[in-house]
């Protein structure tokens, strides 16, 4: 007979240890031995069990404690790592039961908006996550990258652990306008690095400045060899001007010799995308991510609206295992905010949570919606107005977790 689950519920710190195993087995990683000391528990994240009637751990759960940037405003995210189930349980509706905990419990810290990358898609499907994006490796001959003559008014150097907080910054005002990413700050991106040291995976750091401030970075990892398999890895490309971004491809275009391939993460049609021969691209590497409310009254209350956009439209939202965010509601948009307000009569269009994480990240426009089934209207009716929800750039993810 396979295992029932009895409780679900924050792991204890002396239970991480079989977590981690379960983690382990479920996604084939290496085994480490048990630290002499334990490790105290980590701060900004929130692991959750089940477990069965024997007081088995059968499944878990992390909540990481996130922040994302959605146009010009921090919206509070609880993104999902983690999810694992023990093989004699699966099956049965564990992970289910452990994701409506999960956001029970961001609910009550506040958080809005929620991210995960799948192994499956089904059963977060089944519990109102959707495919919105997908965070996609490229490789590039690093023969191809063009290699400009050096602009004068600029100046590149490699950078150091004292060059950090610029680079944070700088990051802050490329990701702050767009939506999704993640703001980099608080919680796990807090934990303290060794004095004078990069982060981890990092051999290397250029920066490009102009008049003394910061204007473009890149952040490296040399890999090995350097024959026709080396790979120079670019973990981070950003920059906030054409000239800043055409010396950092540059600098990248000078690894010719050592290291054939550059493989990056682009963010779409930004500073550096507008230099890369893309057309010579290959994929390297794609992880799909999802995307769902926890709450839908601070995912479109807490978020950045464009100015321009003003309107309203009503609806009636379908959600199984978040039910706050179920009901009759109506959106309203002006001047760069938006409030949802309940109301009693049921609206002729009828929206599902998934169908909801659509708009909300730009990725489909209500027709498609419901085209896919996730929006129902009677015949005739025009649903277009929920392209309300969607107004801004499209969603995007720069860092897997």
């Amino acid at each position: 007979m396979r295992p029932t689950v009895t409780e679900i519920r924050q792991l204890e710190a002396d239970e991480f240890a079989a977590a981690g195993e379960l983690g382990r087995l479920a996604f084939g990683s290496a085994p480490t031995a048990a630290p002499a000391t334990p490790a105290p528990p980590p701060s900004g994240l929130t692991r959750y069990g089940a477990f069965d009637a024997d007081g088995r751990l059968v499944g878990k759960a992390v909540d990481l404690h996130h922040e994302q940037w959605w146009a010009g405003r921090r919206v509070v995210a609880a993104d999902v790592a983690g999810v694992a189930v023990l093989p004699e349980a699966r099956g049965r509706g564990v992970a289910r039961s452990l994701l409506q905990q999960l956001l029970r419990g961001a609910h009550a810290r506040e958080a809005a908006v929620s991210a995960l990358y799948p192994t499956v898609t089904g059963p977060y499907r089944r519990s109102g996550w959707e495919v919105t994006g997908a965070l996609r490796a490229i490789d590039l001959p690093t023969v191809a990258l063009p290699r400009p003559r050096p602009a004068p008014d600029l100046s590149v150097r490699p950078g150091g652990s004292s060059d950090l907080p610029a680079v944070a910054d700088l990051y802050d005002r490329i990701a702050r306008h767009r939506c999704g990413l993640l703001t980099r700050r608080g919680g796990v991106f807090d934990r303290e690095q060794p004095p004078g040291a990069l982060p981890d995976g990092v051999d290397g750091l250029t920066l490009v400045e102009q008049g003394g401030r910061l204007v473009g970075y890149a952040s490296w990892e040399r890999g090995r060899g350097y024959d026709q398999h080396a790979v120079l890895t670019v973990q981070d490309v950003l920059a906030t001007t054409p000239e800043a971004a055409r010396e950092l491809v540059g600098v990248l275009a000078s690894w010719h010799s050592v290291t054939p391939t550059v493989r990056l993460w682009p963010l779409a049609h930004d500073a550096i995308a507008a230099q890369l021969p893309l057309e010579q691209a290959r994929q390297h590497e794609q992880r799909v991510w999802m995307h769902r409310p926890v709450d839908v009254v601070r995912a479109v209350t807490s978020r950045g609206w464009p100015v321009q956009v003003r309107g309203q439209v009503e609806f009636t939202l379908t959600d199984d295992v978040a039910p706050w965010n179920a009901g009759n509601w109506r959106l309203e948009v002006d001047g760069g905010s938006a409030e949802l307000h309940r109301i009693t009569e049921q609206p002729p269009l009828v929206l599902s949570v998934r169908g909801f994480a659509l708009l909300y990240t730009g990725v489909a426009d209500a027709y498609a919606v419901a085209e896919a089934g996730l929006l129902h209207c009677p015949a005739g009716t025009d649903p277009s107005g929920l392209d309300l929800l969607g107004t801004g750039p499209r969603a995007e993810l720069l860092d897997y977790f």
